[in-house]
């Protein structure tokens, strides 16, 4: 048997096919019996993931030949292809995107030193060229062999996801286990992709809680992609297999600039921005205790009526997503009369004021749609700190300097308007509706608190609180007064909404506005 040459003997042509050759063997991942293992899963390998979401042909791996450098447990010598991940840049839809997917038949995608070095770089990367960075989370978690480098490996995740934040997008999706440390750095993304019966993601495993708490409970109901997407709102796009959540990736980078240093693409339409919607007039019911479904109203104002929701399964109470308006990008956030009437409860508040500051930090104008009787009520609502959390709904308006326009439909009551963007709070633009009912509070409220004396010394209270009622309706439980104060902008006919957004839009293109100088603001917890 010949012995093998050493790759400095070789020729010219010999160390070029030797090349070819272990390209070939590192591209094949774990093998084939891991690679049917994954698939067995119903899960695509990291690999085939890559494939799906970039353009044919555009992709480019960088540290191929990357592996463990770990000499406990003799990690050097085994054999670990690509370290467990596979990172590059390519083009997804015609745009630059870098990418790093976790390999799952390469030692369970366990993250060490080297892993956590090719991701972090591929960051830094995708920064310094002002592009998208995508993580394909599929991991065992830490790689127990490699120690504290493990954990520093994750401690520089979470350094440079912080760094980053806010100047280019940062998506990760969890298609795959992503427990302990390994949540982090898809909870400092900006938006978390899951899939259903695929996706597990929690701090605590469940052998762990039965030891410690005696409670017995699935990875699926601790964790599973339902769990984040409905229940903690760790997720903000939920899908049925890994195919729907590749287009939502690509869904969404349609809508986002590449970095804040740009503005979201233009995408022709073929919707008339003058396009008005005589529907809308019949949209609101003359009693204003009937739900309707604000979504509905919504999909008749935007581009062909598409609405791309961002955490849809959580907080239904508030609708968040993105939009086109004559071909541009805008962040819509409205409630839904259909849940607890709209209220804002501590779940709306983190879901409405962290979708502000994404829409902020790409430069995406935010259209509010108003229909809100007031803050949750309710012991539960007042010790689990609704003042602290409706607070970030005020502090991420205030903030936010890109364009902002309001339209209340029908209630915008007391502090609750104010948290939807009232012309105090920086709207460039209120337009209302003649069904617009602003005040302090409703008018039954009011009446009971201001004219309490003349219903309990009235011959019949009942008649006099019914009609002190109807006058302060008249008078003050319209658009009108606020209108009178400058508070509002123009009454407009509900059919015109899309016009006049559209007007407005234009007219704010250039809006500049820039903070006090600070190092950075202190947003309430």
């Amino acid at each position: 048997m010949a012995e093998e040459k050493l790759y400095d003997d070789m020729s010219t042509l010999e160390k070029i096919e030797y090349v070819k050759k272990e390209t070939r063997r590192l591209e094949g991942m774990g093998g084939e019996r891991a690679i049917k293992r994954q698939h067995d899963r119903g899960k695509y390998t990291a690999r085939e993931r890559i494939d799906k979401l970039f353009d044919p042909g555009t992709f480019v791996e960088i540290g191929l030949w990357c592996k463990s450098s770990g000499i406990e447990y003799d990690l050097y010598k085994q054999d670990i292809p690509a370290d467990g991940v596979i990172a590059g840049c390519g083009e997804i839809n015609g745009r630059t995107a870098y990418a790093a997917a976790q390999d799952f038949t390469v030692m369970g995608g366990t993250l060490g030193r080297m892993h956590a070095n090719k991701i972090v770089r591929t960051m830094g990367e995708a920064a310094k060229a002002g592009c998208p960075m995508l993580y394909l989370a599929d991991s065992g978690g830490a790689r127990i062999q490699e120690a504290t480098d493990s954990l520093s490996g994750y401690g520089d995740l979470f350094y440079n996801n912080t760094r980053y934040s806010g100047v280019i997008p940062q998506l990760c999706a969890i298609w795959g286990p992503t427990a302990g440390g390994a949540v982090y750095s898809p909870a400092l993304m900006d938006c978390v992709f899951v899939v259903d019966k695929e996706t597990q993601a929690f701090i605590t495993g469940p052998r762990v809680i039965k030891e410690v708490l005696g409670e017995e409970i699935t990875e699926e109901e601790l964790g599973g992609a339902k769990v984040n997407a409905e229940k903690n709102g760790n997720a903000h796009f939920f899908a049925k297999n890994e195919d729907e959540s590749i287009e939502q990736i690509k869904t969404l980078l349609s809508y986002l600039p590449s970095n804040s240093r740009e503005k979201p693409p233009h995408v022709e339409t073929g919707d008339p921005s003058d396009r008005a919607e005589p529907k809308l007039n019949e949209i609101i019911p003359d009693s204003d205790t009937r739900p309707y479904d604000m979504k509905v109203l919504i999909k008749m104002v935007v581009d062909n009526g598409v609405l791309f929701e961002w955490m849809e399964r959580y907080a239904k109470n508030i609708v968040t997503g993105l939009a086109r308006m004559n071909g541009d990008t805008v962040g819509i956030l409205a409630q839904n009369p259909m849940y607890v009437a709209g209220a804002l409860d501590i779940n709306a508040c983190d879901k409405g004021s962290r979708f502000i500051r994404f829409c902020d930090a790409y430069n995406i104008p935010i259209i509010n749609f108003v229909d809100v009787p007031g803050y949750m009520p309710g012991t539960d609502q007042e010790f689990g700190g609704i003042i602290r959390h409706g607070a970030k709904m005020l502090f991420a308006y205030s903030e936010a300097t890109v364009p902002k326009i309001t339209i209340p439909t029908r209630k915008a009551y007391g502090g609750s308007y104010i948290g939807m963007c009232s012309k105090d709070l920086g709207a460039d633009a209120v337009l209302c509706w003649p069904t617009a009912q602003m005040a302090v509070m409703g008018a039954g409220g009011a009446v009971a608190v201001i004219e309490r004396k003349a219903i309990t010394e009235a011959e019949n209270p009942e008649k006099k609180e019914a009609e002190l009622i109807k006058e302060y309706r008249n008078r003050f439980v319209n658009p009108f007064f606020s209108a009178t104060k400058l508070n509002v902008d123009a009454i407009i006919e509900p059919a015109e909404t899309r016009p006049y957004i559209c007007r407005f839009l234009r007219m704010l293109r250039n809006k500049h506005e820039e903070l006090p100088w600070k190092k950075h603001s202190i947003m309430p917890t």
